[in-house]
């Protein structure tokens, strides 16, 4: 059983499925920072600006103030901080709708690709091997339909 498990993971690892997931690993994150800085530095401030300068990552709502004593807190600041919530929630969507587009555009790029009439692009081969036997198929029925019609007078 150990060494079966082992061939499957060496299986997987050849296949490139491991490999895929780590580019995507790889990308995801540096699209994070990208994302991050996109919202933290473009977005936000002029979210700022209309609510006077006010930071929505400060935003809070607070339900029990922070007792200090000699400047030290003795009880902790309890709040709820909505101004990060709304920065994650643009952070979502921007996210999905930078996915959204990329997938829009790899879907319509792949049509293309599969389409076996469209000469700007090239067909990958077992596209258009499977597009020449259908072809000769759709022959092939239309020959035995004749000769069979023949047959029939």
């Amino acid at each position: 059983m150990k060494f079966k498990l082992l061939q499957e993971f060496k299986e997987f690892a050849v296949k490139g499925n491991m490999i895929d997931i780590a580019i995507g690993v790889i990308i995801g994150t540096a699209f994070n920072k990208v994302v991050n800085t996109l919202v933290k530095e473009v977005l936000m401030p002029p979210l700022s600006f209309m609510t006077q300068g006010n930071n929505w990552s400060n935003k809070k709502i607070i339900l029990r103030e922070a007792i200090l004593e000699n400047n030290k807190p003795k009880v902790e600041e309890i709040a709820i901080g909505y101004g990060k919530l709304i920065e994650a929630g643009i952070d979502f969507l921007i996210i999905a709708f930078t996915v959204f587009i990329v997938i829009k555009v790899m879907n319509s790029m792949k049509k293309k690709a599969e389409d076996p009439k469209n000469e700007t692009v090239t067909t990958p081969k077992n596209i258009a091997l499977m597009h020449k036997t259908n072809e000769l198929l759709e022959q092939q029925n239309q020959y035995l339909k004749s000769v069979l019609e023949q047959k029939a007078k």
